[in-house]
């Protein structure tokens, strides 16, 4: 068993019943994920949508491929094809462009909408008020299937502001996934994963803790 493969059960057999795990490879290398892929792992998390599309195409066409960074407009057809899951709409001209693209390649495209919960200005997403304005008129995007929210939390070692932004986002879930049919909440990543699923995550996104630090590229 290699060092990742061994890192991974560890993650694993640490998650709740019923977790999903995207095992966050940006920046990794194939021969890396290939790895997690043949200890059974499936769903991979990526955040540069050239490199996703790069590494689809070399790797097993059963990989649920996850876009978990920002999403840029004009890269999004080329992931049109093949992705998952989108974690991160956070503006309606993505959902306009998603939807675009899903329809041009006669997909639904999977997606989460991304809320912004962190004190910090450097994070992305809906505010709370902006997103129940929007929801009303989803129909509008009959080619994007929203199934749920995603948040990142504030970098804070302070747990209890932590959870209290999981809560939060939590809360909102609760209010709204009835109606709308959502089943997914993604929240938590490494350092927070455990707060995460005391929160109600159903995914949590996990890097360092299956891969190692990142080596970023020069």
């Amino acid at each position: 068993m290699t060092q990742i493969q061994s890192a991974l059960k560890s993650v694993r057999a640490s998650l709740q019943e019923g977790v999903e795990l995207v095992a966050v490879s940006k920046t990794k290398p194939v021969a890396l994920l290939l790895e997690a892929y043949e200890a059974g792992q499936r769903d991979f998390g990526e955040n540069k949508v050239q490199e996703m599309a790069l590494k689809a195409a070399t790797m097993p066409e059963d990989i649920r491929w996850h876009m978990i960074g920002h999403v840029q407009t004009n890269k999004i057809k080329y992931m049109a094809p093949f992705v998952h899951l989108v974690h991160g709409v956070d503006r309606e001209k993505v959902l306009k462009e998603l939807d675009k693209q899903a329809k041009k390649v006669s997909r639904i495209i999977d997606c989460l909408l991304q809320v912004h919960i962190a004190q910090e200005e450097t994070k992305f997403g809906w505010s709370v008020a902006e997103l129940e304005a929007l929801l009303p008129h989803m129909s509008l995007y009959p080619n994007v299937r929203v199934r749920g929210l995603m948040g990142m939390a504030s970098n804070t070692n302070d747990e209890h502001q932590v959870r209290r932004e999981f809560l939060d986002l939590n809360d909102l879930y609760k209010k709204h996934a009835p109606a709308q049919h959502w089943d997914a909440l993604s929240i938590g990543m490494s350092g927070d994963y455990s707060i995460a699923m005391e929160c109600g995550a159903t995914h949590v996104r996990i890097g360092s803790a299956v891969f190692g630090a990142r080596n970023y590229a020069p």
